[in-house]
């Protein structure tokens, strides 16, 4: 009879082996604050919050099932996840299904998912890989041909076109080859190059993005198309005040001003309903993720490890500023999610194997960098 306890405790130990607890309680946190911002804003759809509790629970299984794979395992996949979210990227770019002018999915028997979403992983395991396996003699060579690696799937992205995605993925690739040790002269040759592109890459923008971006100086110029968004996010986000106007009671939000709500523009009926104090809790717990996030790195036993976790971590910074800067109209409308919390199955189970990765670099720190 004495075995029994022992026995229960020998099992909880075994199932939430490698799970890092302060991690898992900051994403989930951020995931109850979407929930309940998603209930007032799908308030005549209750069916989107059921569905992104479906969407929770079998993130919550790759996370755990990611974090239980060692750095050294996916050292292995690095390579082949890279080919793979290339090939799908093309297979897009072919025969991929157009929803709202932009063919951005694939369907999968009677499924269908966005294999951009892929290679916000894809990339950077094959960017950490790539340095990792070139540590002791990393050359200008190198860091070109990790540009490559990290142009050729921006550049597909950007094609469906799906610019937010492509940002996302551009920074992902910039940190991994910053943290790789790139010089500053090197980076501010790269930043005069950027500059200097800027005029044709302005003329390979689509018509509505060009717009988003000439409207982000003076919404009112197009109140009712391009600048829409933007004016009405900003009232949303101005009129919460200090403690906003309580949960259901946002009238942008129950009026249907704000477009996008249960999406992209997620955080103005956040904002609009728990105000300024509501913000600065938010901010606080993605402040505290991406510190937890970064002492992981900070303690990662290989240089892959160590890259990957920095990399990763960012990310979910990038996330969060450019979607708040997108919703507060100091940012052109680029359609980025706020991590967490906004409504979508591909971009949560995304993030939360991101948070399983962690978790994994975590509880391997301990082994000897081979």
């Amino acid at each position: 009879m004495e075995l029994a306890p022992f026995s229960a405790r020998r099992i909880v130990q075994r199932f939430t082996g490698g799970i890092d607890g302060p991690l898992l309680a900051l994403s989930l946190a951020l995931v109850v604050l979407g929930l309940a911002t998603l209930f007032s804003a799908s308030y005549e759809q209750p069916a989107r919050v059921t569905a992104q509790v479906s969407n929770l629970v079998v993130a919550l299984a790759a996370m755990w099932l990611a974090a239980r794979v060692p750095p050294q395992t996916l050292m292995r996949f690095a390579v082949p996840a890279y080919l793979v979210g290339i090939a799908l990227l093309v297979a897009v770019a072919l025969a991929g299904d157009v929803v709202n002018g932009a063919r951005r999915w694939l369907h999968v028997g009677v499924a269908r998912f966005q294999p951009s979403e892929m290679m916000k992983l894809a990339l950077p395991l094959m960017l950490a890989w790539y340095f990792h396996k070139n540590e002791s003699t990393l050359k200008l060579r190198d860091f070109t041909v990790a540009a490559l690696l990290l142009a050729l799937p921006v550049l597909l992205i950007a094609r469906q076109p799906d610019l937010g995605t492509a940002v996302l993925v551009a920074a992902a690739g910039f940190y991994a080859i910053f943290f790789a040790g790139i010089g500053w002269k090197i980076l501010a040759a790269l930043g005069v190059l950027g500059l200097a592109s800027l005029l044709p890459l302005w003329g390979m923008l689509h018509d509505y993005q060009r717009r988003r971006i000439l409207t982000l100086i003076d919404p009112t110029q197009d109140p009712l198309g391009a600048g829409y968004h933007t004016i009405q996010s900003t009232i949303a986000v101005g009129s919460g005040g200090i403690t906003g106007k309580g949960w259901l009671h946002g009238t942008q939000t129950h009026l249907e001003f704000i477009p996008e709500k249960h999406t992209d523009f997620i955080f103005a009926v956040y904002s609009e309903e728990f105000g300024l104090i509501g913000n600065v809790v938010l901010l606080t717990i993605y402040a505290l993720l991406i510190a937890r996030g970064l002492m992981i790195a900070a303690n990662a036993a290989t240089f892959f490890a160590r890259l990957l976790a920095a990399t990763i971590t960012l990310m979910f910074f990038t996330y969060a500023f450019v979607n708040m800067g997108m919703v507060s109209g100091i940012l052109p409308v680029v359609g980025v999610p706020l991590p967490f919390v906004s409504y979508g199955g591909t971009a949560l189970l995304t993030l939360f194997i991101s948070i399983g990765i962690l978790m994994s670099i975590r509880s391997h720190r301990q082994l000897v960098q081979t």
